[in-house]
């Protein structure tokens, strides 16, 4: 879908790495390794981005790392764009909503990192009716084409488990209104 609007793939894979997950960070030749391009396309794009205000950057050492500029007044619908074409919108939709109760998903793995990938990885918090959530999957799965995986914690396990996270590499999608 996204591939007819934005012809250049590695446009795309910049707005997945950075508008996706806006903790991710990202430096030209890491960023070179992990998309598989050459350094001058990625530059390229990044000077794009960066001169409309769409990315910022850092210096540290003698690397110039990229992230997305929250403040941008397109962040959260070029966010929103991209969770619409992970399929993200649809697993929330479908599963979400009729768990139980359910308090918070993440979003962890590679789309986490702004990486697209054929398996999306979820955390799921709270009390949910696991066979009734194995059956929401199977059927999110073949609406989106793409493979989920999903963990799931009840409040106090999860208190247990957040500690030993990567906070840069988990996303917040949905959370319950208090």
């Amino acid at each position: 879908m996204i591939e007819t609007l934005i012809s250049s793939k590695t446009r795309i894979k910049l707005l997945l790495k950075f508008f996706l997950n806006s903790n991710t960070q990202g430096y030209l030749r890491g960023l070179e390794s992990e998309f598989g391009e050459s350094s001058n396309a990625i530059r390229v794009e990044l000077n794009r981005f960066s001169e409309a205000g769409m990315l910022t950057s850092s210096q540290k050492g003698n690397k110039k790392y990229f992230q997305a500029n929250k403040k941008h007044p397109l962040f959260q619908e070029i966010h929103n764009l991209l969770l619409k074409y992970v399929g993200i919108d649809t697993i929330i939709e479908n599963i979400v909503e009729r768990l139980g109760d359910v308090e918070k998903v993440f979003l962890t793995g590679e789309f986490a990192k702004g990486i697209d990938s054929p398996i999306i990885d979820l955390l799921i918090i709270g009390e949910v009716d696991k066979s009734y959530l194995v059956n929401l999957i199977e059927k999110s799965e073949k609406l989106i084409n793409k493979k989920i995986r999903y963990m799931s914690f009840s409040s106090k396990e999860w208190i247990a488990y957040k500690k030993e996270l990567n906070e840069n590499y988990i996303l917040l999608l949905w959370q319950k209104d208090k």
